[in-house]
């Protein structure tokens, strides 16, 4: 499935069997840019067969929805101690834990303690309960609450 952007702006979800084939191509061409396999987007519409026109003309309003992945992001808020590999210790727990970092947000620390939060895309096989848990465990984390997920 893709989504689109209709002409009011709004977005809607429809299933790519009933789009016309340009639509999948751009989104064909947006992914071989994406990962580097294009080093242009000449090289991209070259790839999938179609113009660079039509590439412009749909590239800003066409994107790949991947519902498997929107389930599994959380965002995780942490007080931390201002000490020495704390938040190294967390990413390293996170790769253990088989996520995917999106962003993370660090603030100044005040009173010796430090504001973090980190947004992670999960494995399928874990839930935001365990998330929470085993970094609650580590040395230097104060509090761990969820802001979004499960």
């Amino acid at each position: 499935m893709d989504c689109l952007a209709d002409g009011n702006g709004r977005l809607v979800i429809v299933n790519d069997n009933v789009l016309p084939e340009i639509i999948s191509k751009v989104l064909d061409a947006k992914r071989l840019r994406a990962s580097g396999e294009a080093a242009t987007s000449a090289e991209a519409c070259r790839a999938v067969g179609i113009s660079r026109s039509a590439y412009y003309k749909y590239k800003d309003s066409v994107f790949n929805y991947d519902e498997q992945f929107s389930d599994r992001i959380v965002s995780v808020y942490m007080l931390l101690r201002d000490e020495k590999g704390v938040l190294s210790s967390i990413i390293q727990r996170l790769y253990e834990l088989g996520a995917n970092i999106l962003t993370i947000n660090q603030n100044i620390p005040i009173d010796s303690v430090a504001t973090v939060t980190i947004s992670v895309r999960y494995d399928q096989g874990s839930t935001t309960v365990a998330l929470k848990q085993e970094l609650a465990k580590l040395h230097g984390v104060v509090d761990v609450k969820l802001i979004s997920g499960e």
